[in-house]
């Protein structure tokens, strides 16, 4: 096992036929007022976007990510299509806050008049590629996933989760499109104010998630780990079983396939805090522990949840011994390694709930902070029982 990382050299090219952002911001929604379309087109090359586009917006603040104020529209869109599970079987995830549906159901809500003025709402990705092709820009499958309103399988518009959120939701969004989808070339207004190649090619532009899955090269079979604040796994699956925790979303790469998401956003922060409590604040002292005890802890295991998870959805901490009867402590080092396989534990479990299967092919890539540590890489490695460690 090898980490990869550090400087290297960089070599630079300038490539003419293709541009591509694949780092933008998921679950952000932008709101187009009628006739911006006009606008987009015919972009005046001497004025910066933030004064050409400044009356083309009938929302001036877009809910992301972090809004979690959508609990109600969430309830009413599983309610209306059967089920949180059966939302999740149809576009990947149960209902959550975060995800564009529901927060396009609140704008609806709470701001009809701003609604029914707007003729085309962007994802931050799909917002960002419109303004390179000066057009409305279609979202991309990947990218799409995470609203609670694609379905996966079909890769078109559910009607059912669109008509629970908003009326004439589907012409707003307009069409879908592979994440590989070549959009057009740039526009005028690039070229002249930017000097850009009139010939460059816009790619569909994707979401944060599945371009990490896309530029950790994962294949078939691949899980990547991410080992930081929160710990977060991305899987490239071919047959998902969607569940009430984590994602499927469409697979950016082949679009025939799917990637799946977890998160747990006890991570680098909970093993800090064991690591202080019980080898001195030493990283050192943690991993001389971890190499000291034996795998499986003689029947021991932890689950450490220092704030509310997200999968599970549960705080505290939970100890139990080689009798499976809950206690109170462990030993130190007890403790550090039960911390361990608790959290490579759990993530294989939610991992194959969601379809995840080793095949003779699959790696695992680690990264984050935590991926230096080789003694807690070995403990990843034997939780997933994997042949290949590869970190970045």
């Amino acid at each position: 096992m090898k980490r990869v990382g550090g400087k290297r050299k960089q070599k630079w090219k300038t490539y003419t036929y293709a541009y591509r952002h694949t780092a933008v911001t998921q679950h952000g929604s932008v709101y187009w007022r009628t006739a911006s379309r006009e606008v987009l087109n015919h972009l005046p090359a001497e004025q910066p976007l933030h004064i050409a586009l400044q009356t083309c917006f009938s929302i001036s603040d877009s809910p992301i990510w972090m809004d979690s104020s959508t609990r109600a529209e969430c309830h009413h869109l599983e309610k209306s299509i059967g089920g949180a599970q059966v939302l999740a079987n149809i576009t990947g995830s149960r209902a959550y806050e975060r995800f564009t549906g529901n927060q396009i159901a609140k704008v609806y809500k709470q701001k009809p008049k701003e609604y029914s003025q707007c003729e085309r709402i962007s994802l931050v990705s799909s917002f960002a590629a419109s303004l390179f092709i000066g057009d409305y820009a279609p979202i991309d499958y990947s990218d799409g996933s995470g609203m609670n309103l694609l379905d996966i399988h079909k890769k078109t518009w559910d009607e059912t989760c669109l008509n629970a959120c908003a009326p004439g939701l589907k012409e707003k969004l307009g069409s879908v499109v592979p994440s590989s989808s070549v959009l057009g070339n740039v526009s005028s207004y690039h070229v002249q104010r930017y000097g850009f190649s009139p010939h460059c090619s816009v790619v569909a532009f994707t979401g944060d998630n599945p371009a990490s899955l896309a530029g950790m090269r994962l294949e078939e079979g691949d899980i990547a780990v991410s080992l930081g604040t929160s710990d977060t796994l991305f899987l490239w699956i071919k047959d998902p079983t969607p569940a009430l925790e984590g994602h499927i979303f469409i697979n950016p790469v082949h679009f025939e396939d799917y990637m799946a998401l977890l998160c747990f956003k006890n991570g680098s922060l909970m093993r800090e805090k064991i690591r202080d409590n019980c080898s001195s604040a030493s990283w050192e002292e943690f991993s001389n522990i971890l190499r000291s005890t034996p795998p499986g802890n003689n029947g021991h295991i932890g689950f450490f949840f220092d704030v509310m998870e997200i999968t599970p959805q549960v705080v505290g901490i939970h100890r139990f011994n080689a009798k499976n009867q809950k206690v109170s402590e462990f030993p130190q080092d007890v403790e550090v390694r039960a911390l361990i396989e608790g959290q490579f534990m759990a993530k294989r479990i939610y991992a194959e709930r969601l379809g995840y299967k080793i095949l003779p092919q699959t790696k695992i890539l680690a990264t984050g902070g935590a991926s230096c540590n080789q003694d807690i890489l070995q403990d990843l490695h034997c939780n997933l029982q994997h042949q290949l460690l590869q970190t970045l």
